[in-house]
């Protein structure tokens, strides 16, 4: 087994022990933040740092593999989706968030399905794509160190690091749900087009 898809797997192994951490009674604050919350957010970000390292190597040295192919998306979505689940648990973000997200992975990894039993050609990322990504990233790392709800920085109750925190939050929030919506979109338009060949 290749580099890439080692880093892979490993992405795969910290999902559940970011999962258990606030199960393990893990007390103390910096700055006003859990520690358990930052280990949390040290986890996911490590395991982000994998997600493109892990594509760069196999790029840089020839190593994509039909494992890498199959197994890569899956630890990106298993990764993601965990995050926000535990996000909505913690009361950061709203459920609507995470189920725009899981309607958006379904309805891709059933077209990819159809694409590939048709022999057509599954699309590559849009810039959507690409936006989506980043700023799903960039959003979870931010609201695991957010104190508060998504949108609480319209009350008026908020000042100063706070603020600009779940400011950012909700605007990235925000920005990766309307990504993935039309990310999903740039997918059915080869959806579209395979229906109409077969």
């Amino acid at each position: 087994m290749n580099l890439p898809n080692k880093l892979t797997i490993f992405r795969i192994c910290l999902v559940p022990l970011m999962v258990v951490i606030p199960f393990l009674g893990i007390t103390g604050e910096v700055m006003k933040i859990p520690i358990s919350y930052l280990i949390m957010d040290f986890i996911f970000i490590i395991a982000s740092i994998t997600d493109k390292l892990d594509g760069y190597l196999a790029r840089k040295n020839n190593q994509i593999t039909t494992f890498g192919k199959f197994l890569d998306p899956l630890a990106d979505k298993i990764l993601v989706l965990a995050a926000m689940v535990m996000l909505v648990e913690m009361s950061k973000i709203p459920a609507w968030i995470p189920i725009i997200v899981l309607t958006r992975e379904f309805m891709v990894s059933g077209y990819r399905l159809v694409a590939v039993e048709k022999g057509g050609n599954v699309i590559a990322a849009s810039n959507w794509g690409k936006l989506k990504t980043v700023s799903q990233m960039l959003a979870i790392m931010l609201a695991f160190i957010d104190m508060h709800s998504f949108g609480e920085c319209f009350t008026g109750n908020l000042n100063g690091v706070e603020l600009i925190i779940n400011v950012m939050v909700t605007i990235m929030m925000v920005v990766q749900t309307i990504a993935t919506v039309f990310s999903g979109l740039d997918y059915m338009k080869g959806f579209k087009d395979i229906l109409k060949q077969s």
